[in-house]
């Protein structure tokens, strides 16, 4: 897994706790922002399973890192407002965002909320990420 080391679980095979996993999708999101996408990238497990109503579903490292280039490509000043994190009963984190960006192909400028769930698993890597 890429660049990202996980600060609080290096070593250690500690399940990540309710505001841990928070902390994890604020950062995953924070580098989003930053478009740093190979620490983006190391976030993911190898089987890891993007799924969005904008961009469709990929399954694997490979094919999430292929969708990634070529989104943060066509849309190079992408952002997302996010806000609302929350971790659910079983470990789920959800959140509400608003992406606002521009299509470099076209010059339109884009602007659409949603909700993401990210799934994380016991040492604290993505296992499932759902854009609705």
């Amino acid at each position: 897994m890429g660049g990202f080391v996980n600060p609080t679980f290096t070593e250690k095979h500690v399940i990540p706790d309710k505001p841990e996993k928070v902390q994890l999708a604020r950062a995953y999101v924070a580098l989003s922002n930053s478009h740093h996408l190979e620490l983006v990238f190391g976030m993911f497990t190898e089987k890891a399973v993007y799924q969005s109503i904008n961009v469709g579903e990929f399954s694997g490292i490979d094919e999430i890192k292929g969708m990634m280039k070529d989104f943060f490509a066509r849309f190079p000043d992408v952002y997302w407002d996010s806000r609302a994190f929350e971790c659910r009963e079983n470990g789920t984190v959800c959140f509400d965002f608003e992406l606002t960006a521009t299509n470099i192909q076209t010059g339109e400028r884009i602007r659409r909320s949603g909700s993401e769930e990210i799934i994380f698993n016991e040492t604290g890597y993505i296992s499932r990420l759902v854009v609705t």
